[in-house]
């Protein structure tokens, strides 16, 4: 889905993008990434924050004299994704933040894409900017930027379970708000082989990696071991040979905590170290760029109580995505119902893989076909998503 026509938003065609930015850089790109972090610290307005919408560069001469020509992306080419809502046949066009369109450019647009993907001094600083825009939103003058943040990408402040924006002392605390209990509620929540979304999302489903593959994962080293850092022969493989995919992309206006999709017991839990590259369809689309398998990551295992089958439930952290908090499950031999929180992501949105056991799932049928199109469903935490079998 790197890039839809159009007239056609159903038929993916060839990537249309610059080999590189008219007039600048991986230099430049690099410094306008690091300035736009530094320059975030002060602004309350989000146009002028690294999650500013793309599109805002028509007006922002500030960004432009940072990153020459990185404003005609705008007009000349496609600077975002298309997505439909669940219940909806219709697409709509979801623009790309800033951050993720400098992310992308240094890893992989230019000349120079072969000698900048396995350069040490772009992962170092993916990094730094990462941990330091982390810094940033934890510092209580970050709160000014809340309402900015609220109105740009129109919130649904109904939903919080505190209110009062003014209570919020930072933008993180913002950012992995809690909503009301009652405002996410469960479908068919009293069939227990009902699977829900983890999270609110940008979801899309696979029977299979191999299918996985051919319409959306476009990373070279894509598969389970890899994804769960397991080698080939590893008996903890044996139950997700064949295994049944769920990717849930988070957007920075999504609300970022993340839940259990099954009632289930919980298991292990292991932190693989990894880069902050950007996970926007775009980057994962790219041929031969692993994204998902390369991010740092946490995978923990749950049981699903009523089948005793196994899933792998994996929190993938991005570009400017530095923290993954895990607030439940973290016990093994926990007992967990649909809908329980399990944590939340600051500072960014980030993605989250589900890994199923083979031929145990049986996933709605709207979300299979938009997903072989191939384009993401907009759906919410408690939906349902599909079944587990017998």
């Amino acid at each position: 889905m790197a890039s839809l026509d159009e007239k056609n938003v159903n038929k993916p065609i060839d990537p249309v993008r610059p080999e590189s930015l008219p007039d600048a850089s991986h230099e430049d790109v690099a410094k306008g990434l690091t300035a736009i972090v530094d320059h975030s610290a002060d602004n309350a307005n989000v146009t002028h924050h690294i999650h500013a919408p793309i599109h805002t560069l028509l007006s922002s001469h500030w960004v432009q004299s940072l990153v020459p020509g990185i404003e005609r992306l705008a007009v000349d080419y496609h600077c975002g994704n298309y997505v439909v809502m669940r219940g909806s046949d219709k697409p709509f066009f979801e623009t790309m933040p800033l951050y993720a369109r400098l992310g992308m450019h240094l890893l992989f647009y230019g000349k120079e894409q072969v000698r900048t993907l396995g350069n040490k001094r772009v992962d170092e600083l993916l990094r730094e900017q990462s941990v330091k825009q982390g810094a940033i939103y934890d510092d209580p003058k970050s709160a000014m930027s809340i309402t900015s943040f609220i109105n740009a990408y129109s919130i649904q402040t109904d939903e919080l379970l505190e209110s009062d924006i003014s209570k919020y002392r930072t933008f993180n605390e913002f950012f992995y708000r809690k909503l009301r209990p009652d405002a996410r509620p469960i479908q068919n929540e009293h069939d227990p082989q009902t699977i829900i979304s983890a999270a609110d999302c940008r979801l899309t489903v696979f029977e299979s990696v191999d299918t996985a593959k051919a319409f959306w994962v476009k990373g070279q080293n894509f598969d389970v071991p890899h994804l769960l850092n397991l080698p080939a022969d590893s008996p903890q493989l044996e139950p997700f040979k064949n295994s049944s995919l769920a990717i849930f992309r988070l957007a920075p206006a999504d609300y970022h905590r993340f839940h259990t999709p099954i009632d289930c017991e919980v298991g292990e839990m292991v932190h693989v170290p990894g880069h902050f590259y950007t996970v926007n369809p775009q980057a994962v689309n790219e041929p031969g760029f692993d994204v998902l398998t390369a991010n740092t990551r946490t995978i923990l295992y749950l049981k699903h109580i009523p089948s005793g089958r196994m899933v792998a439930y994996v929190a993938i952290g991005a570009l400017l995505v530095g923290s993954i908090q895990w607030t439940g499950g973290k016990e093994k031999g926990t007992i967990l119902k649909r809908g329980d929180e399990l944590g939340y992501f600051a500072y960014g949105g980030s993605t989250i893989v589900i890994v199923f056991e083979n031929d145990t799932v049986k996933f709605d049928e709207d979300l299979v076909s938009n997903s072989e199109k191939p384009i993401e469903t907009l759906v919410k935490v408690g939906y349902s998503i599909g079944k587990i079998t017998p």
